[in-house]
């Protein structure tokens, strides 16, 4: 086959259809977890035909990598916009308690283990997050002047969103005990700094 005639067969990520998939997988994603998401399941939950899965994308790994780059940007802007905001601790914290964003992590975390190129694809997107975070926490501890040797801001970064994601995925299990204590010690952290 001429490579052009497949490179013209990939629709492009305008498409309207193709956006209607990537919602499909999503959801499917979130509801029934990474296994579920076939392309007969997604092309059903869509309403559109099976072959529509594999006309935008040429493999699952190719639309798991869609979806997740998707989610991926939009959070990265939303993550700027926060650390832009007036109070940037309080806002990164409660964009990094979104339930449904967490749960979207972990499936593709899961989904990470078997997929190699997925792996590559979370570690350059968390190190994307990371050095946003690290950036702004750095200017932010020290107008509140923290110590940034005994807090480094890479330190601060990963204890905050760590624990959002965790009290996050334990809550989801049913479990539930040391969160509010944990919740309230950050929260007082968050508010001293934020002043």
């Amino acid at each position: 086959m001429d490579p052009m005639t497949n490179a013209r067969r990939i629709a492009g990520p305008q498409a309207k259809n193709r956006a209607v998939l990537l919602d499909a997988a999503e959801r499917l994603l979130l509801t029934e977890g990474y296994a579920a998401v076939t392309s007969r399941r997604v092309a059903a939950e869509a309403g559109l035909k099976p072959q529509l899965v594999h006309y935008y994308f040429a493999t699952m790994d190719d639309l798991y990598l869609a979806v997740f780059r998707r989610r991926a940007e939009e959070g990265l802007a939303r993550q700027a916009a926060a650390l832009a905001s007036d109070e940037p601790l309080r806002a990164l914290w409660d964009f990094s308690l979104d339930d449904a964003g967490t749960a979207l992590t972990s499936e593709f975390v899961a989904l990470a283990n078997h997929r190699k190129e997925i792996r590559s694809e979370i570690a350059r997107y968390a190190e994307r997050f990371r050095a946003m975070q690290v950036a702004a926490l750095a200017g932010i501890l020290e107008s509140a002047g923290v110590d940034t040797t005994a807090f480094p801001p890479g330190a601060v970064s990963v204890f905050l969103t760590s624990l959002s994601r965790v009290v996050i995925m334990e809550r989801t299990l049913g479990l539930t005990a040391g969160h509010d204590d944990a919740v309230t010690v950050a929260e007082r952290f968050i508010e001293r700094l934020d002043r």
